[in-house]
């Protein structure tokens, strides 16, 4: 598994939270962002998306897990009840590039902690993040972002 640590800034985002077991419905929530989003002229080649799960399926109970699709915002672009408002905090995050496939993903997902480990590092307590540009979108692939600090 190769993975690359990136600083990633801290910034200004619009969301759709989705609230349930995560799944098919992450996508939903995902589709309802980007019509708000385009309706706004915000889906350009250089927009950063973001699917930001905020609850660990093992401790939340499914029913509870919240999941944010969200888009990056310039710090004066108006919002408006339809989307929340919230900031992303950044930090060191480890990133892992993979082709956009449910297969892919699930098991980016499961070699990327062991390798974190192997490598020094460990999870710091920050969002999970899976980023998308207008470019990677393109073509069919994400970033798996992982918080995290030297142990």
């Amino acid at each position: 598994m190769q993975f690359t640590i990136h600083s990633l800034p801290k910034c200004r985002i619009a969301y759709v939270r989705q609230v349930g077991p995560y799944g098919p419905a992450n996508s939903q929530a995902m589709e309802k962002l980007k019509q708000w989003a385009g309706e706004r002229n915000l889906l350009t080649e250089s927009a950063v998306l973001l699917g930001i799960p905020q609850d660990n399926p093992a401790t939340t109970p499914p029913q509870n897990c919240r999941y944010d699709a969200c888009i990056v915002l310039s710090e004066d672009q108006p919002i408006d009840d339809s989307v929340g408002e919230s900031e992303f905090p950044g930090g060191e995050y480890a990133v892992c590039i993979v082709n956009h496939t449910t297969d892919d993903v699930q098991k980016a997902w499961a070699e990327l902690f062991p390798a974190l480990q192997r490598s020094g590092y460990q999870l710091d307590d920050k969002p999970i993040v899976e980023r998308y540009t207008g470019e990677m979108i393109q073509n069919e692939r994400c970033e798996l972002c992982v918080p995290v600090k030297r142990v």
